[in-house]
């Protein structure tokens, strides 16, 4: 196993901490979306409030599905992410698909929670899943000839 070179593991870390700082932004989007049409999970959330309780508000179900979809991609990635890199890849390589997959989640939640729009949503998605999905293929490859 190689070790990550510290160039890799710094433009790692630097996007991944966007990344955390993006889905931790959705609890408050979707906190966000709650107090706007006063629609609660909770009846204690209720309390001294005009509200109600609602678990099947449109516009706060679109940012939680784009939120549960965030963790279904992006949890994965940094996984996946973290053990390509022991690969050795290019640095070039690296860092193209580290920030296109940034970028490429920041456009799915814009397209998702904010502005829905079809195919963008799709293509976004797409984008970031053929990376991850990139990344598995080739780390395989490369500890497979470790098994032989």
């Amino acid at each position: 196993m190689a070790v990550i070179r510290n160039d890799l593991l710094a433009e790692f870390a630097f996007f991944s901490s966007i990344l955390v700082l993006k889905m931790l932004a959705m609890s408050l989007l979707t906190g966000r979306q709650r107090f706007a049409k006063k629609v609660f999970a909770n009846p204690e959330d209720t309390r001294g409030k005009s509200a109600k309780v609602k678990l099947d508000d449109e516009d706060v179900e679109r940012v939680r599905r784009a939120h549960r979809n965030d963790l279904e991609n992006i949890l994965p990635w940094f996984i996946m992410t973290f053990v390509w890199l022991t690969t050795g890849p290019s640095h070039l390589l690296a860092m193209i698909l580290i920030r296109t997959f940034t970028l490429a989640r920041i456009m799915h939640t814009l397209v998702y929670a904010i502005v829905p729009l079809q195919p963008h949503r799709a293509i976004t998605f797409f984008v970031g899943y053929g990376i991850t999905g990139y990344q598995a293929i080739s780390t395989l490859i490369y500890y497979s000839k470790f098994n032989d």
